[in-house]
């Protein structure tokens, strides 16, 4: 009996060391877990630290304010708002609405001359500062101004829009200036900050279009311009917060110089057949892509047989569609960037066109006898299209970027961008042509099948045009060997600032 006590106490005590050691265990999984819980909390915190600290804290501001601010929240809010402003105040046709979407869309064609300005010529010795003042008073001051006029001309209403579209164009060149620069200086952050820039772009967006329907019902389209004007004040803060040095001494006189040649160097590129038509076919692709998202628009809220959406679901649709294009980009980064470039823009475009044939799906209301909800299915067509546009749209940019010439780099780009922007306002300006000659109006929307239909096969003809574009994949080298080893450059005394829009062309024409 005494050897079965003893091996009793002994079984039991195992036990109890097992039992003490299941708890311990369990305590330390629960530590781990609580402690990832943590670190996922405080790595976005101690990230924006890192670049706080790295890059000046005014630099961070500064982004966040400007693509967060400025192009993501107050991006959505002006989008929703005009919207609504050109069809319950203005009380404009559909064709009309897209004819002057495109109008305020002008500012960004002219995107590389406020980058030159910026670089080329400092206001009391800042490159910087001055433009994001000047940028954010224009802002504010044209946004006032809409939400304070009630019964404004349309021609003083699109001159303010244009305005408020200018300013929000001159800070992104003036950040995007300003990025380029810290680029240079600390080229391992470099993918951090443009991390930072399409974070803040996206959440922006997101909050933006989901609030942009419930306060353009609570305070109407001009309501929500007065609120823009908080945005503009913003960029007026980063234009006094920024830390910047001064400039002395800048030779003013050889600006014009400097222009005629950035002009020079940027027409012996466009001359090359490797990178005019590529451009050509970029721009033909977006051109040929008509826009009628205004008629469209008009049909989903104000027809008598369409879904009669409020303002609210109008501003839900844009912030599931703005996810859309955020997982376009993803499914581009993670799964198709290696691909060839006519590959790829085959099937995008592809696929580009038969998504449009959604909004035909919807306009004849197939989806209601496939017992498929309006909000459903439009939340769908929204996301697909955006996803699809992102995808088609992020090829081109990385081509972009392959027919830039060393030396030149950030002005060939831009003017690049302006080429786009051209074949977008082309788009848009032909969208509110196909409106008017199918007499789509306010009431009237029979013909409306029709004009998507057309809109669809457009969307396809650039598939012919693809022999513009090289059959090279992102990795390799599309300009000439020649082109790609020289690099245009101006004889200045210093060259440590290296800046966006002319990078190596406008080096430093100062003496320090």
């Amino acid at each position: 009996m005494g050897e079965e006590a003893k091996l009793q106490v002994h079984s039991e005590g195992e036990e109890a060391k097992l039992q003490i050691h299941g708890e311990e265990g369990e305590e330390v999984q629960e530590s781990e877990h609580n402690d990832r819980i943590c670190s996922s909390i405080c790595a976005p915190v101690n990230w924006f630290k890192m670049l706080a600290m790295e890059l000046h804290w005014s630099f961070v501001f500064g982004v966040v304010i400007v693509y967060g601010i400025s192009q993501g929240l107050g991006g959505a809010f002006s989008r929703i708002s005009t919207e609504y402003y050109m069809k319950d105040v203005q009380k404009v046709q559909p064709s009309e609405s897209q004819v002057y979407s495109g109008i305020t869309s002008i500012p960004w064609i002219v995107k590389p001359l406020w980058g030159l300005l910026t670089d080329a010529v400092p206001i009391l010795g800042y490159h910087r500062r001055p433009y994001f003042l000047f940028a954010g008073f224009l802002g504010f001051v044209s946004m006032l101004f809409l939400s304070l006029h009630k019964n404004l001309h349309i021609v003083l209403a699109l001159l303010s829009l244009t305005a408020g579209s200018a300013a929000v164009a001159i800070a992104d060149v003036t950040v995007d200036a300003c990025v380029a620069q810290n680029s240079g200086s600390h080229p391992s952050l470099a993918a951090d900050m443009q991390s930072l820039c399409a974070l803040s772009s996206s959440i922006g967006a997101l909050v933006g279009f989901s609030l942009s329907g419930i306060l353009v019902h609570l305070l109407g389209p001009m309501g929500v311009y007065g609120l823009l004007s908080i945005p503009a004040g913003l960029v007026v803060l980063v234009g006094v917060l920024l830390k910047e040095s001064q400039t002395h001494n800048f030779a003013y006189q050889q600006v014009n110089q400097n222009l005629t040649d950035a002009a020079k160097a940027m027409w012996n590129t466009l001359k090359c057949p490797e990178v005019w038509q590529p451009c050509l076919y970029m721009y033909l692709s977006f051109a040929l892509s008509v826009d009628i998202q205004e008629g469209m628009f008009y049909w989903a809220t104000d027809s008598a047989g369409g879904p009669q959406f409020s303002k609210e679901y109008i501003g839900y649709i844009s912030a599931v569609a703005s996810i859309g294009a955020l997982l376009g980009a993803i499914l581009y980064q993670y799964g198709l960037k290696d691909h060839s470039f006519r590959d790829l823009l085959f099937w995008t475009q592809l696929l580009f066109g038969l998504s449009g044939m959604l909004d035909l799906v919807l306009v004849l209301r197939l989806n209601l006898k496939f017992g498929i909800p309006d909000y459903f299915f439009m939340v769908m067509d929204a996301s697909v299209s955006q996803m699809v546009g992102r995808l088609k749209w992020m090829p081109l940019l990385v081509l972009s970027s392959k027919l830039c010439p060393p030396g030149i780099e950030g002005t060939f780009f831009a003017l690049l961008m302006s080429i786009d922007n051209t074949g977008l306002l082309t788009s848009t300006w032909g969208g509110g042509l196909l409106l008017h000659v199918f007499k789509i109006t306010r009431t009237k929307f029979h013909n409306l099948w029709l004009a998507i239909l057309i809109r669809s096969i457009l969307r396809i003809t650039p598939l012919s045009l693809l022999f513009l574009v090289p059959r090279s994949d992102p990795n390799s080298s599309i300009l000439p060997d020649e082109m790609s080893d020289s690099k245009e450059t101006i004889d200045t005394p210093a060259t440590q600032n290296e800046n966006i829009e002319l990078v190596a062309l406008v080096h430093n024409m100062d003496t320090r």
